[in-house]
């Protein structure tokens, strides 16, 4: 059988290629562990010889593949966002239905009870804003009604105070007629002037009263 052999360099390969653990399980306890790092200069390490005059230039960018890279960069983003959010929303959709499973049952009879209450009063406010209104037309009607016959009382005195005045200046008139000047007692009328002759030729004072009077010839 075919044996294999190990150098001290494959040994330190296999160490240094694995992880930190493997070298701790056989270091001693109170041994300080450091990971060897090939190939890997320190800060105060001078350059080397052959990157002396070296300038790092940077690598040409394309436009149009820059533009390409953002337009993709940015649909990237969206979708990831989406995909963060759209998972974020199933993860606490979950979570609230884990813990607040149990008492969904509980709150839809509460919310139910509560609706139905609602509507009771909803029911029991419009049968009193009904009624209210009904009242309310009713009163109206009444005061509509009451004005309307205070209005048809006041026509009718009105009326009744103009068929008055009417009757008092027909029977005035019918008193003046009876002093009349008529054919049948213009002789006797004419006899009284005579009998009884009126002056009207006098002055008056500014307040009505005669201050001079002619004698009659």
């Amino acid at each position: 059988m075919p044996c294999i052999r190990f150098s001290a360099t494959d040994m330190f390969q296999v160490i240094g290629g694995r992880s930190v653990q493997a070298a701790r399980l056989l270091a001693p306890r109170s041994a300080v562990v450091v990971e060897a790092v090939r190939g890997r200069k320190s800060r105060t390490d001078p350059v080397a010889k052959s990157k002396e005059g070296r300038i790092k230039v940077p690598p040409s960018i394309d436009p149009v593949e820059m533009v390409v890279l953002k337009e993709r960069y940015s649909e990237y983003e969206l979708i990831m966002r989406a995909l963060r959010m759209e998972f974020r929303e199933e993860v606490l959709r979950k979570k609230y239905e884990e813990e607040m499973g149990s008492q969904a049952e509980l709150r839809a009879r509460q919310e139910e009870e509560e609706h139905r209450a609602l509507m009771d009063w909803n029911n029991q406010e419009n049968l009193r804003i009904l009624e209210a209104r009904v009242l309310r037309i009713q009163q109206e009607e009444e005061e509509a009604e009451r004005k309307k016959m205070e209005a048809a009382i006041q026509r009718e005195q009105k009326q009744q105070e103009f068929i008055r005045q009417k009757e008092e200046e027909i029977l005035k008139l019918q008193e003046e007629a009876k002093n009349f000047v008529t054919l049948e007692n213009l002789d006797q009328r004419i006899e009284e002037a005579l009998d009884n002759p009126k002056n009207y030729n006098f002055a008056i004072d500014k307040e009505g009263k005669v201050v001079k009077r002619t004698v009659l010839q």
